[in-house]
């Protein structure tokens, strides 16, 4: 029988999906099981945590910097924004064991939750511009009719992503020679890339400046003339696309069920709060802060790991209401 941080640690190790971790883990001759020193398991438990939560936040960030964009520029919460995330992540599922391809899988998922966030704006939230419980309403309606379509077409049943044979695995990290799953390591180091393209982005090119401003104050923009509502287009079609993206690596690391989409937007929304509207610094940190603590918390007081997870949102709103790095509506 294993007690204490012992079976902690073995939660931990089931929940990274790495078959390797755990049989390396478990490989202990004459143990019985995993049974380290005390020291030593309290610093396993401690890096893993660290290693869990970065990945996760990884995945929040790739969610969230669309949907903080489209948040402050259209002043709009798109409670759809989970439902683009789980409908992402089945098509990706599907085109990956229909061309046997990761990559196709990711871009055709991007893409198709692109054409529905094209569908939602242009369609749905644009005649409701500025009535801001029309909008809301509409964009829950739509997130329940996603969530049901993907009901009906994939069933209920759990599923998760095959990772790609060139990034399973696990490899030896430096100077711990702890075992940990390569692709979860491609994650973080895909959503770095994608940090620093968005980043460019938004810094050197004449759009993306444009987006910047029209968060900062987007009458100013309208009135000088330029097109708001191609930019409000542009800046939801792209949310779109990150959420999609984010389901489909998602569901590879983790599982892809009914119901996964309404708990990512709440991480999603928690980490805009705590970052900022806006803000794509703010939206790192709050990611990083989310999945380290909804880690540690799951680690070591799950009856308690929601608690510590809007802790950090109760003391930010009641201290600093616009965010970490957010800058106030405008």
């Amino acid at each position: 029988m294993i007690h204490g941080p012992h079976r902690r640690g073995l939660r931990l190790l089931s929940g990274v999906g790495g078959a390797e971790i755990a049989k390396a883990a478990l490989s202990v001759p004459g143990s019985g099981g995993f049974q380290p020193k005390s020291r030593k398991t309290s610093v396993f438990l401690v890096v893993m945590c660290i290693l869990n939560g970065l990945t996760l936040g990884a995945v929040l960030f790739i969610v969230a910097s669309g949907l903080t964009l489209s948040f402050s520029l259209m002043r709009v919460v798109n409670l759809s924004h989970g439902a683009f995330y789980l409908c992402g992540g089945f098509t990706g599922l599907t085109v990956y064991k229909i061309s046997g391809s990761w990559v196709l899988g990711l871009l055709a998922a991007g893409s198709l939750v692109s054409i529905l966030a094209l569908v939602e704006e242009r369609f749905f939230l644009r005649w409701a511009r500025g009535n801001d419980l029309i909008e809301t309403l509409v964009s829950l309606s739509i997130a329940i009719l996603i969530s049901d379509l993907v009901l009906v077409i994939w069933t209920g049943y759990p599923r998760n992503i095959e990772i790609p044979a060139v990034l399973s695995g696990a490899v030896d990290l430096p100077g711990i020679g702890m075992p940990y799953p390569l692709f979860r390591l491609f994650t973080l180091g895909l959503a770095v890339a994608l940090g620093l393209g968005l980043l460019l982005f938004l810094k050197k090119t004449n759009t993306g400046i444009l987006i910047r401003a029209g968060v900062d104050n987007f009458h100013m923009v309208a009135a000088m003339g330029f097109n708001v509502k191609r930019l409000f287009t542009l800046v939801f079609v792209l949310s779109g696309f990150l959420a999609g993206m984010a389901g489909v690596i998602g569901g590879t690391s983790w599982m892809l069920q009914v119901g996964e989409d309404w708990r990512i937007l709440t991480l999603t929304l928690i980490v805009i709060i705590i970052g900022g509207m806006g803000s794509l610094g703010g939206t790192v940190l709050g990611a990083l802060i989310t999945g380290v603590i909804s880690e540690f918390s799951k680690a070591y007081v799950p009856e308690f790991s929601l608690f510590f997870l809007f802790l950090p949102v109760a003391v930010i709103l009641s201290i600093r209401p616009q965010g970490l790095f957010g800058r106030g509506r405008v």
